[in-house]
């Protein structure tokens, strides 16, 4: 009896301790067109003989993932870490391409505390081969804007597609949010109390709070306008409440730019 209360009082204290998720999965979407989005990374560790997928990113340049810096909690530089680009579903692989990570580039000033600056570069130990099923998306040029309340965004991912599910969804989903005042985000109650929204957040959700970004999602992009605006970074484990997004602002291009020590603006794509 003794043994069964120690057990249940580690469970409790397991369930207390678990935080809300990090990024995360695509609730209410649906299955993309099919190499739709040639600049989605899968980012997968090695566990249980086989590698399973952690977090979503963006092929950036053809060495070069952007992602964000909580994923580097699943990852190392080591065989037992590596990118997938070109896949749509994991079961069928003909188009993939398997990359291992030679470094971490996570933003200096980022906290797991406050979820401030969620945002990382992964170096390749190969350049990818560029074809129709794996490419690069554009980083913001110019002067960036802040994103105006009620635009229509989409993510994407390989994220669960079902809040009561521990799985991978085996094929790429996206879905459609909007994009909300930083207020609304400022405002809410998140499981995480030393949770820090600032104005390089983006807060985006579903008003009817049926669509979200969840597990497995993390890193993954936020489009809007056909521009990559965002990176998925935290929400609650109730769609009810928006996500927030990292934004890619000018001062997370800077900075983009000059650990890669080059202008990306520069490259063809």
């Amino acid at each position: 009896m003794k043994l069964l209360q120690n057990s249940l009082l580690v469970s409790f204290i397991a369930i207390f301790l678990t935080p809300a998720y990090y990024g995360e999965e695509i609730i209410g979407g649906h299955v993309v067109k099919p190499h739709s989005m040639p600049y989605m990374v899968s980012i997968q560790t090695f566990e249980e003989d086989q590698y399973k997928h952690k977090c979503g990113g963006v092929l950036i340049k053809a060495n070069w993932v952007l992602t964000a810096a909580h994923c580097k909690r699943y990852l190392d530089t080591s065989k037992m870490s590596q990118v997938v680009l070109g896949a749509h579903s994991f079961s069928q692989n003909e188009t993939e391409q398997t990359l291992g990570i030679a470094r971490l580039i996570p933003h200096p000033n980022f906290s797991r505390e406050t979820v401030e600056n969620d945002i990382m570069l992964l170096k390749l130990k190969k350049s990818a081969k560029i074809n129709k099923y794996v490419n690069l998306l554009k980083l913001p040029q110019g002067e960036v804007k802040d994103v105006k309340p009620g635009t229509c965004c989409t993510v994407a991912g390989w994220g669960i597609t079902n809040a009561n599910s521990e799985t991978a969804s085996d094929t790429l989903q996206e879905v459609i949010i909007k994009v909300m005042d930083l207020k609304i985000c400022k405002a809410t109650k998140y499981p995480k109390p030393t949770l820090v929204v600032t104005k390089d957040m983006i807060c985006a959700g579903d008003p009817k709070g049926k669509k979200d970004a969840s597990m497995g999602d993390s890193g993954g992009p936020l489009i809007c306008k056909k521009k990559y605006t965002g990176i998925v970074s935290y929400g609650d484990n109730e769609t009810i409440k928006p996500g927030i997004y990292t934004f890619l602002s000018n001062k997370y291009l800077a900075w983009i730019k000059k650990s890669l020590g080059a202008d990306l603006t520069k490259e063809r794509y």
